[in-house]
């Protein structure tokens, strides 16, 4: 039996040689749009940079998941987790954070989440 539930969507996006890494307001505005590109309503915000030309981690609580975003400038990487459910398209948050962080590449994984039927509970050694 085929579960073709899916609660949501989940993507990995690995962004290389991006610029502004270090910049938390370049960051937080990058996020920001792509929550709104999404049509998502933010509940929480919260950045936090590790200091001058260092990297950055931050969140933005979403009703419909979270955007979250970690960054090492001194290897021009960003690691971006969305996960989105309802009529959100994680996949629209893509074009605003290529626009403010300009990586030469990105790599996007994409996972349907909750579909399958099996769940394990903690007793019973499943992982």
């Amino acid at each position: 039996m085929e579960n073709n539930y899916t609660p949501g969507k989940h993507l990995l996006v690995d962004l290389y040689q991006a610029n502004h890494l270090s910049d938390k307001r370049v960051i937080e505005k990058a996020l920001l749009e792509a929550a709104d590109a999404c049509h998502a309503k933010v509940l929480q915000k919260h950045f936090h940079s590790f200091g001058a030309e260092q990297g950055i981690t931050g969140m933005l609580l979403l009703a419909e998941s979270h955007i979250s975003i970690h960054t090492w400038p001194e290897s021009h990487f960003a690691a971006v987790d969305i996960f989105m459910c309802g009529n959100c398209d994680p996949a629209l948050a893509i074009a605003p954070i290529r626009e403010h962080l300009c990586p030469k590449s990105i790599e996007v994984r994409e996972f349907d989440r909750g579909t399958s039927l099996y769940i394990s509970s903690p007793t019973d050694g499943a992982i």
